[in-house]
């Protein structure tokens, strides 16, 4: 559900970038806050259609919303559910993202995540209860059948799980909607960026108040995975345990969807199993070790990030 906190409009001359109306806006949505800075004509009604576009994935696909259509899949106990082709596509990319990431990333972790109570306070899950979460969780449960436009979860204790994935598939959405020409989006610290070049930085894992990398960011999105905020609240789908909290991914995408999937998916894999399968899919991304290294590959090099000095405690 979205809720306003706060609106401005004024007008803005910017030298050398995007004449016209400014907007800025900042709401609640998804659990987090979105804000929006879209620059151009019409403004206002581009950041309106953002919003309401936000708002209908959110009452569609949020987990949190037992009255949503996805809620309804989770509780359907194996029976199959009508979904529109929107979402059959949507589901249908996740379950390919779970095999090109060799199983790092899933989008069917619910029973999971209740085992490890992570939607609460937290707490260690008993070896049956984890061995029977780790039965009713992995993307194979996921069945789509695109001819009967259904979708179904083989295991009744089975549940799909969208932390992982549906803000970048909603930046991406509301980008679209916008009909804006330049802009940014920053949702829950996933940033998407088109137009005139934004500066955007990545915090330092041990110190989430410091700056530890530097960039410009145009036409991308950016998005980071790490324990510093939340604590270790990101499991690891092949095993169904919590991973290591060693530090932060950052991950750079053209589109949000990729680098939402992909920060999460190479958190897991682990800054060195990481580095080298994002190099060979050639995906820009950098791990931020808690000993202060930071290691880039080399499509993350061409972006020019600058190395902030970790500051003396």
């Amino acid at each position: 559900m979205l809720k306003t906190a706060l609106t401005l409009l004024f007008p803005a001359l910017l030298s050398g970038q995007v004449q016209g109306p400014v907007v800025d806006r900042k709401v609640l949505a998804m659990g987090t806050e979105l804000r929006l800075h879209l620059q151009g004509e019409d403004a206002l009604v581009g950041s309106e259609a953002a919003l309401s576009e936000c708002a209908r994935i959110e009452a569609e696909c949020s987990t949190w919303n037992p009255d949503s259509l996805w809620s309804r899949l989770n509780a359907a106990q194996g029976r199959p559910v009508r979904l529109g082709e929107e979402w059959l596509s949507l589901l249908g990319q996740m379950k390919a993202w779970n095999l090109c990431t060799e199983g790092t990333f899933d989008p069917v972790l619910m029973a999971l995540l209740q085992a490890w109570d992570m939607r609460g306070g937290g707490r260690m899950p008993a070896p049956e209860e984890l061995a029977e979460a780790r039965k009713a969780s992995g993307a194979g449960l996921l069945e789509l059948n695109a001819e009967a436009r259904t979708a179904r979860l083989a295991d009744s204790k089975a549940g799909l799980e969208e932390g992982g994935f549906l803000k970048g598939y909603a930046l991406d959405r509301m980008r679209r909607s916008t009909g804006m020409s330049a802009g940014w989006l920053d949702f829950g610290g996933q940033i998407l960026a088109w137009g005139p070049p934004r500066p955007v930085s990545i915090a330092d894992p041990q110190h989430r108040n410091q700056r530890r990398v530097k960039l410009d960011l145009w036409n991308a999105s950016l998005s980071s995975s790490g324990t510093s905020e939340r604590g270790p609240h990101i499991l690891d789908p092949r095993s169904g345990e919590r991973c290591a909290a060693w530090g932060a991914t950052a991950v750079v995408a053209t589109e949000a969807l990729t680098a939402d999937v992909l920060s999460t998916a190479l958190y897991v894999m682990g800054p060195e199993a990481g580095l080298v399968w994002a190099e060979r899919h050639e995906v820009a991304a950098a791990f931020l070790l808690n000993d202060g290294s930071v290691r880039m590959t080399r499509a993350f090099q061409a972006f020019h990030p600058t190395l902030v000095p970790r500051e003396s405690r």
